[in-house]
């Protein structure tokens, strides 16, 4: 469990952040089309962001025990994680409203 508690934390703000990406912008037409690229994106989005924080938790060192006990540390271990994991969701999201756009931008007049 330890190992997605940053994931966890976070939680709230990719869900805003996913709201926000499927809700905006307005202006772009809502096909049933659209709204399955959308929940596709959300879906990858998070994937991606729960894969990448596993591989930044067993990618972060765990701290050393020497002789005082545990030396500090251990705290990136949730903050590599959390780091990767918004960083994978968001770059997602930045891509798939890049291909969004290109796909049903709105008609020039």
């Amino acid at each position: 469990m330890l190992r997605y508690l940053a994931l966890l934390l976070l939680a709230p703000w990719l869900l805003v952040l996913g709201w926000a990406y499927f809700t905006y912008p307005k202006s772009l037409p809502r096909t049933a089309a659209r709204r399955a690229f959308d929940w596709l994106a959300l879906v990858l989005a998070a994937i991606a962001a729960v894969v990448s924080a596993g591989w930044g938790f067993e990618a972060a060192p765990p701290p050393q025990v020497d002789a005082f006990g545990r030396a500090s540390g251990a705290i990136w271990q949730q903050v590599l994680p959390a780091l990767l994991g918004y960083g994978a969701c968001v770059a997602v999201l930045v891509l798939a409203m890049l291909l969004r756009f290109l796909l049903w931008r709105p008609a020039r007049r």
